[in-house]
């Protein structure tokens, strides 16, 4: 029983070591990069303590076909399943290692690991060899062969034994037998914590290149295989020509007039962004909520300009990111923030700002390794980011993380060490389930939102002392602050997800870089929270090129429109008109449809979806 247990336990060894190598040819390749980016070489052995989780994840993954060669092997003593076992180990060496030597062929050009687009252009050998200088594609095929050759041979050598059970002990056999599937299955998800690990748990550094050597390729190819499976031969929501698409959405962004109202008392201000997780219109009175579920918003109301017609694109919170962050539309099937590979072509609003003189940072009191938005923080350049286990030790934590009010709280004192001008993103919580905040509930109505509105009124609460506290700093008049939601929520009014009702959103401008004139006024402009970066950047005077989906919503001349993605679909707002299609089916919800126009809303829509997705496979 004893070589049965040896011989996992050497297996999953034998992975943690070979990914480490394969880690280590990757650095030494990288080396001229690494030297002039000038990374310590302490940040470089971080890469092999940040990768371990991951790795971890992916041996306990291999590890699951041996398993059942050696609960065989408990019960028939064959030689023959020996040889399997080696040859299903040697296979999984070279398929590893050939990812390896696709990763260095490809990061030079493309920064980023190895996924399945790159793999798409594998389709033609012949254009690889071409486009390849031959120097380097013999150099990668050398690797190739002899980081398998060396995997196979350490392996047989010093890892592989061949097992022959002669005595059997019941006990034993059962315990192993109904353990180590359990064990496998709690490494392969990084732990019993809430959410199962992916690739941010390897993010450590501002260095994007050790993120990506700290991941694993494994891990990381089958995360972009599952997520574009579906679309890897083409475009799902192809309506039409690309040329005619592109014409209509270019048609749609069309603008008269390059101006826009200036709201702010100087062009740098400090920012403070405030991301409402799951804020929907339905909690705000002003936005038609019920009244008494956010009495402190409605207080800042009335120093603020508030947003009434802001749309979320997405209904989670990696589709939030990506929108305010980076100005990219949610769209069906996936979302940008969960493959990393994707990152280099988003355009990224913390970094832009850090470049004109900003201290960036970000807050969370949870774990950002939820839908992978920790490495897409990452990879924004923040100069600091802080979660959940960077918070004292000492602050109470619910299932999901820290509660608002001691996380705005912290966020009240570090928002005075930085230094100015800053640009500081805090990313609440307490408004997602479980719904656990240390809170009263005040609220009895709501039915099975009753949870929900309880969870945005302690938010609310928290905003509320956050903004007493603020306001008695020094830095407080020469500051924007920004509350935006990530996404919207289900509702006590039971709208339908196909709805415009259900997108709905508030965004909230205030603080004392706000010009008093625009104090407790309001923006009717109809847009989405993908058009923070336009609008924030037009206000500082940045150019907002890069973020060409996002439009400045204080310019008086911008395009009315709003758009939102469905399950599988898309949803299209203009003024007083609203056209949501799932693919097979179609809803119109209108407050106010004029003959004809269905079919230009149909086609704006469809021209829209497919742009996006086509940018979104393209990235």
């Amino acid at each position: 029983m004893k070589q049965i247990i040896r011989s996992l336990l050497r297996q999953f060894l034998f992975w943690i070591l070979f990914f480490d190598v394969s880690r280590i040819v990757f650095l030494i390749y990288y080396s001229g990069q690494l030297s002039t980016q000038k990374i310590s070489f302490f940040e470089i052995l971080g890469t092999f303590y940040y990768s371990f989780p991951l790795d971890m994840a992916v041996a306990c993954y291999f590890l699951i076909i041996p398993f059942f060669i050696l609960a065989l092997q408990l019960f028939f003593n064959v030689k023959w399943l020996n040889v399997v076992n080696k040859i299903y180990t040697s296979v999984l060496v070279f398929m590893y290692s050939l990812s390896v030597a696709g990763e260095l062929g490809i990061y030079e050009e493309w920064q980023s690991k190895l996924s399945v687009k790159a793999v798409k252009y594998l389709e033609h050998p012949a254009e690889v060899y071409n486009s390849a200088q031959t120097g380097s594609f013999f150099l990668l095929i050398a690797i190739l062969i002899l980081l398998t050759a060396a995997g196979i041979v350490c392996y047989v050598k010093w890892f592989h034994r061949d097992v022959a059970v002669t005595k059997r002990n019941p006990w034993y056999t059962g315990v192993f037998l109904l353990l180590t599937p359990g064990l496998l299955a709690l490494g392969s998800r990084g732990g019993v914590q809430e959410i199962p690990i992916n690739q941010s748990e390897s993010y450590f550094s501002h260095q994007g290149i050790l993120n990506d050597v700290s991941v694993n390729n494994a891990f990381n190819f089958f995360v972009s295989f599952i997520e574009n499976y579906r679309v890897i031969d083409k475009n799902p929501y192809h309506f039409m020509d690309s040329g005619q698409a592109r014409d209509i959405v270019k048609g749609i962004y069309r603008t008269e007039k390059d101006t826009t109202l200036c709201v702010l008392n100087n062009s740098k201000p400090n920012i403070v962004l405030v991301i409402l997780e799951s804020f929907s219109a339905d909690l705000i009175e002003s936005l038609g909520a019920k009244p008494g579920i956010t009495p402190e918003f409605k207080k800042l109301e009335k120093e603020g300009l508030l947003f009434t017609r802001l749309y979320s694109s997405g209904m989670r919170s990696e589709q939030g990111m990506a929108s305010i962050f980076g100005g990219f539309p949610s769209h069906p099937i996936s979302c940008s923030v969960v493959q990393p590979e994707k990152y280099p072509a988003l355009p990224k609003l913390p970094e832009l700002i850090k470049e004109t003189g900003y201290f960036t940072s970000f807050y969370f009191g949870g774990q950002l390794i939820y839908g992978n938005i920790k490495g897409y923080i990452y990879s924004n350049g923040f100069d600091r980011i802080v979660e959940g286990t960077d918070f004292p030790r000492d602050f109470p934590r619910g299932k999901l993380g820290i509660p608002d009010g001691y996380v705005l709280d912290y966020l009240a004192k570090e928002l005075g060490k930085n230094q100015q001008p800053f640009f500081s993103a805090v990313f609440t919580i307490s408004s997602h389930s479980p719904y656990d905040q240390p809170y009263e509930k005040p609220l009895t109505w709501g039915g099975s939102e009753n949870d929900f509105i309880n969870s945005a009124y302690y938010t609310d609460h928290c905003l509320g002392e956050f903004f007493k506290t603020v306001r008695n700093t020094a830095w407080y008049k020469n500051t924007l602050f920004v509350l935006l939601a990530d996404h919207s929520h289900s509702s006590y009014y039971n709208w339908y997800p196909g709805q415009k009702q259900y997108r709905r959103i508030p965004m909230l401008l205030l603080g004392g870089a706000l010009k008093e004139e625009y104090r407790g006024t309001v923006c009717n402009k109809l847009g989405n929270n993908y058009d923070f970066p336009a609008t924030l950047l037009t206000q500082l005077g940045i150019s907002d090129t890069a973020f060409h989906w996002s439009k400045n919503l204080l310019n008086p001349y911008s395009p009315e429109f709003a758009y939102f993605s469905n399950e599988n679909g898309y949803g299209w707002i203009r003024p007083g008109m609203q056209y949501s299609l799932d693919i097979g089916k179609e809803w119109i919800y209108a407050d106010e449809v004029p003959a004809g126009k269905k079919e230009l809303m149909k086609k704006e829509g469809e021209a829209y979806l497919q742009c996006v997705f086509e940018e979104y496979l393209a990235q």
